[in-house]
């Protein structure tokens, strides 16, 4: 029997009603921030908590309760912690093979200041991992690179979290901005040109806040020429890219402009001091009289050093074309030889189960049945492409296939736990919305009327702190901002593109992210230590968010296409 959510449980009233839909949401700060529960402890308790709110205030069955969560966990595995486990394969591979020694010290050949090399591997790297695949590999692979070059592993993960923070919107060949045009009924090229006159106003800010969070105002303002050709080419190309190309290439673009620019501008320029961590033997030495010498390499020695993450990048671009990923997930419709037999292979190994107890049985506020799959797309998954590139990379390194294997089993093995975290925290965002509990918050904020021009990059925070995706948030929001914007008098493109930008800056404080971040730097159960670092950085930046689209609703109308 079909159970018909509502929205509003509580006495009929938004608001008690929104008390009751923040416990789980809240009780996972307090777990995290304030009892400092291990991370898997945090994620399946709050998931309890989501299913007694959904069962016992909600009126949800508990079989369909309990079946959403498994539909959220099964989708934490795959597609979310296979990208964790073959991304850290791959990083390991390279480790136990010595190759990351030289990808090392071709780091320090360009720069051996820690806020360089956070620059160019947090910020311009990660935005290109995230433009091309997005779903968690980008801080994953970043933050263990930056752990590699000697970064502290809590310090590195979440400086990447941070640095995630500009390209986020534009993530997985701009995903989330195609996805909220079924929904709303928008033209996503309209809707990217609005996010790429609001992003770039955070992109070219966030290698500066890098900068000071890691080193102090004074010391940032020492590098303000690579932060300002960091940010600033970043900026320009994102704008550009998003207002003329559209949602596809901004992320892909910025990122290997500002990599590319930054790299050569330090051919020419360098800092009069170089900055170390405390914990270091030298904190500072003058750039000049660095006492450091590392051993040189060829350039052929160099390129196969970096030549896992050259393929891995190279897989996970081909992966993010559109042509490309209906063929590996068995959907391709085209005529073109080599994709449809992908196509044919691709469709063998995509199974999309339908979750018993679960599909059709929950109507939405309109009636409509919800379906309910597994979706289990093995070759099409981006975890499959880097596992693809680890397997090219056994070659390349020359490791036996018996090392590799055990490499693969101890990564496995080293992840049990937080792959559990994920499962968890992805359940608890399922229970959460098929619940219907994102929803009745999401109501509350649009009754916010004139302020809701500042409130609505909220709803987009929101989503994706609960969801740990911009795209679910755009697809979980996206139609309430376009209808309560145009009940209030806003512009309901400046709705659709505050709630994509609203949620990159909740990236950093999701669940889902922090589980991910901590898998990478084996920090497993520490997850509260991160939340704690990245808490308030995330409340500043969606503050500013908020006054940027307040003022473009009010002030700055001009900037709306």
């Amino acid at each position: 029997m079909a159970w018909q959510q509502n929205f509003t449980p509580i006495g009929d009233s938004l608001v008690l009603s929104s008390l009751v839909a923040l416990i789980p949401i809240l009780y996972f700060f307090w777990a995290l921030a304030i009892k400092r529960m291990k991370g898997y402890v945090a994620g399946v308790t709050t998931l309890l908590v989501a299913l007694a709110v959904a069962i016992f205030a909600y009126k949800m069955p508990a079989g369909i309760a309990i079946m959403s969560a498994s539909q959220g966990a099964v989708y934490g595995l795959l597609p979310i912690g296979w990208i964790i486990i073959t991304s850290v394969f791959l990083y390991k591979l390279t480790v136990k093979t010595g190759q990351f020694d030289i990808i090392r010290n071709s780091v320090l050949s360009i720069t051996e200041d820690r806020r360089l090399q956070a620059l160019l591997v947090a910020f311009s790297f990660g935005a290109f991992l995230e433009g091309a695949a997005g779903f968690g590999a980008p801080v994953a692979i970043s933050a263990a690179l930056l752990v590699g070059l000697g970064f502290n592993p809590l310090y590195a993960a979440g400086l990447c979290l941070l640095a995630n923070t500009a390209p986020v919107a534009f993530g997985a060949i701009g995903i989330p901005i195609t996805a909220m045009e079924g929904p709303t009924g928008i033209p996503a090229m309209e809707i990217s040109k609005m996010v790429g006159r609001q992003l770039p106003f955070i992109s070219v800010f966030i290698p500066l806040y890098l900068i000071i969070i890691m080193a102090g105002f004074k010391k940032a303002m020492e590098v303000m020429p690579a932060i300002l050709v960091s940010g600033v080419s970043f900026a320009v190309t994102q704008y550009i890219s998003s207002n003329f190309l559209g949602p596809e290439l901004p992320d892909i673009l910025s990122a290997l402009v500002s990599l590319f620019a930054l790299a050569i501008f330090l051919k020419f320029w360098k800092p009069k001091t170089i900055f170390r961590f405390k914990s270091e033997a030298e904190a500072e030495v003058a750039a000049t009289t660095t006492a450091h010498v590392h051993r040189t390499h060829t350039a052929g020695e160099v390129f196969k050093a970096w030549s896992p993450f050259l393929i891995l990048t190279a897989f996970i671009s081909l992966w993010g074309i559109p042509q490309v990923k209906a063929a590996l997930t068995g959907h391709y419709e085209g005529t073109t030889s080599i994709l449809k037999a992908i196509n044919s292979i691709g469709s063998s190994l995509t199974f999309m189960p339908t979750v018993p107890g679960l599909n059709n049985l929950i109507l939405n506020g309109k009636g409509d049945p919800i379906a309910a799959v597994y979706k289990l797309e093995v070759l099409g998954a981006a975890g499959t492409a880097i596992l693809l590139a680890a397997i090219v990379t056994k070659f390349i390194v020359k490791i036996s296939w018996k090392e590799w294997a055990a490499a693969f089993g101890e990564t496995c093995n080293e992840l049990k736990l937080p792959i559990v975290t994920i499962m968890a925290v992805v359940g608890f965002a399922y229970v959460t919305n098929s619940s219907g509990m994102s929803t009745t918050l999401g109501m509350l904020l649009a009754k916010t009327g004139a302020l809701f021009p500042f409130f609505s990059p909220v709803l987009g925070w929101l989503g994706v702190f609960i969801t740990g995706s911009d795209t679910s948030a755009n697809l979980l929001f996206g139609n309430l901002q376009k209808i309560t914007a145009m009940s209030v008098g806003m512009d309901p493109l400046l709705a659709l593109a505050a709630n994509s930008s609203g949620g990159v800056t909740g990236k950093m404080i999701s669940p889902q992210s922090i589980a991910v971040a901590c898998a990478a730097v084996g920090l497993a159960g520490k997850e509260s230590d991160l939340f704690r670092f990245t808490i308030k950085h995330s409340l500043f930046l969606i503050l500013i968010v908020c006054i940027l689209t307040f003022l473009q609703s009010n002030v700055l109308s001009w900037m709306i296409p």
